[in-house]
């Protein structure tokens, strides 16, 4: 049987954390999920990840902060970045330029469903539902 692919979720908001790491869980993914961006930069080092799902405002650590940092270890790795804060005012768009790829910004409220379909997409697996 082939490994589930292992997706590491930053969120801050409980509730969508666990939502969004049931579902994912119930698509046939391995979910670790982190409350701020220091602790799934922890996780991230101690278990790696297929890809990143991560929101932009947190504490402790931002999304910015943990992707520069991700980066620095794999250039490579699938960033989703769900926000609801992306606008040119706030500086966030940076992260559309070509060092931040392979990236995606969804911007929230996300269904699970999208970024259920980005990360297949990303991670070259066939669409489902």
């Amino acid at each position: 049987m082939p490994d589930l692919p292992h997706i590491l979720v930053a969120e801050d908001e409980a509730l969508a954390a666990m939502a969004l790491e049931d579902f994912l869980s119930y698509k046939g993914f391995r979910v670790t999920v982190a409350y701020d961006g220091q602790e799934a930069m922890e996780r991230l080092l101690q278990d790696r990840a297929d890809a990143l799902v991560t929101d932009l405002r947190m504490p402790r650590k931002d999304g910015q902060t943990l992707i520069r940092e991700v980066r620095a270890l794999d250039t490579r790795l699938p960033v989703v970045v769900m926000t609801g804060y992306l606008t040119p005012e706030t500086g966030d768009n940076d992260l559309m330029q070509d060092r931040w790829k392979p990236l995606e910004v969804l911007r929230k409220p996300v269904s699970p469903v999208v970024i259920l379909n980005t990360l297949q997409r990303m991670l070259g697996l066939p669409l489902t539902t």
